[in-house]
């Protein structure tokens, strides 16, 4: 099998010791592209490492491969490796504590987001065509955000997860990162399978409590990106949509997801004592705290959410929101920083995720040199509107 992909990769994007490549079916829509598959894809005959050395060690190598990536396979792309991502997953910065951080160059002394990390770092870095991650929490959309890329979050459920390692299943996600919005669409439309017309969008539902909670800075850079969308779908309503505080929401989803981990991985944790990186472990340890009761109460608030926002939605609606907070925090940021920056994230991040909704990041934006995207959300199985509506846009990616 090919390595040259190793030998060019300067960005730390791809892994070494659970390297997998594999050529794509002779013709395709994807044909002819390369692209690489996040470290938690599994590989027919290949072990996954899952961003863990302890999982690489305590699992048999897959005895089949994930359909995701098959898909693509047989659309003709070809897998040229897989690529890192955070430690089981479990994080939104890029930064493993055991192999590394990719390079952000987009954003150079800057981390590249996670989980799906090293996806996002090949794709910016011109390694890959395109590249394959998940999204849980944000894993595609932040990364997408602070590396100037296309990404998508698809509706929960839309898109097959066989062969994928889990983390919370009611949350995650396959995701995909592209550089230019033709390419985008392409890969999408293979993994949705879906060619019917998306129909028109609108009305367009300005998240106006999640801008200014990212304040000043952040709406200027976005402002040009926000006017551009505000003219190509109509009917602007300006709303907040988390009247009960974008805070209440992201604690809600730390309660699910900590759980829903937990439930995945704790019997594992038990038995291995993995060598846990500063965040994973402090997470775990949270998780374990999690009552029945605070599960249930936050299970609620989450349907009372779902509904509105879908009924919101209802018809072809979007939400147009920050993607991310701010730009990418510099490499190496202090704990409480990176604290602090991970729950202003998840503020954003949230809301679809409870909602189980599709969320695209636009590369629209920058702020300081860096990139920021602009994202929009439809309701639930309106992937290909926020496609068709990525591709109409056509800016150039900055």
């Amino acid at each position: 099998m090919p390595t040259s992909i190793l030998e060019r990769d300067t960005l730390n994007a791809f892994t070494r010791h659970t390297h997998v490549a594999l050529d794509g079916a002779a013709d395709g829509p994807l044909a002819g592209m390369t692209f690489g598959a996040k470290d938690l894809y599994d590989i027919a005959g290949a072990r996954t490492g899952f961003g863990s050395p302890d999982w690489w060690r305590t699992h048999a190598p897959a005895t089949r491969t994930a359909s995701a990536v098959q898909r693509l396979l047989d659309a003709g792309a070809t897998l040229v490796g897989r690529t890192h991502t955070d430690e089981v997953a479990w994080s939104i910065l890029g930064e493993n504590a055991h192999y590394g951080t990719p390079v952000n160059v987009a954003a150079p002394g800057r981390i590249p987001g996670g989980s799906s990390s090293g996806s996002a770092a090949a794709v910016a870095g011109g390694l890959v065509d395109f590249a394959l991650g998940s999204d849980t929490g944000g894993s595609v959309r932040l990364p997408a955000s602070f590396c100037g890329l296309y990404g998508m979050r698809p509706t929960h459920g839309r898109i097959a997860l066989d062969g994928a390692c889990a983390l919370a299943p009611s949350f995650d996600t396959v995701g995909w990162f592209a550089r230019d919005p033709e390419t985008f669409e392409r890969v999408g439309q293979v993994l949705l399978g879906d060619r019917t017309e998306p129909g028109m969008p609108g009305p367009l539902f300005v998240a106006t409590d999640l801008f200014e909670a990212c304040g000043d800075a952040v709406v200027g850079a976005l402002a040009g990106a926000l006017s551009l969308v505000s003219r190509a779908i109509p009917g602007r309503t300006d709303l907040a949509l988390a009247p009960e505080g974008a805070a209440s929401l992201a604690a809600d989803f730390r309660v699910l997801q900590a759980a829903e981990v937990l439930a995945e991985h704790g019997a594992w944790v038990d038995a291995t004592q993995p060598e846990l990186g500063p965040g994973v472990r402090e997470r775990f340890a949270f998780a374990r705290t999690v009552t029945p009761a605070q599960v249930a109460d936050a299970t609620a608030r989450r349907e009372a959410f779902r509904a509105r926002l879908h009924a919101l939605l209802a018809g072809g609606g979007v939400i147009t929101l920050p993607s991310a907070p701010g730009i990418a925090l510099p490499r190496g940021a202090a704990a409480a920083e990176t604290e602090a920056f991970r729950q202003q994230c998840m503020a954003l991040t949230s809301p679809a995720g409870l909602a189980g909704l599709p969320q695209v990041t636009l590369p629209f934006g920058t702020l300081d040199g860096c990139p920021i995207g602009l994202s929009l959300v439809a309701g639930p199985g309106r992937d290909g509107l926020l496609l068709a509506l990525a591709a109409a846009l056509r800016i150039a990616v900055l």
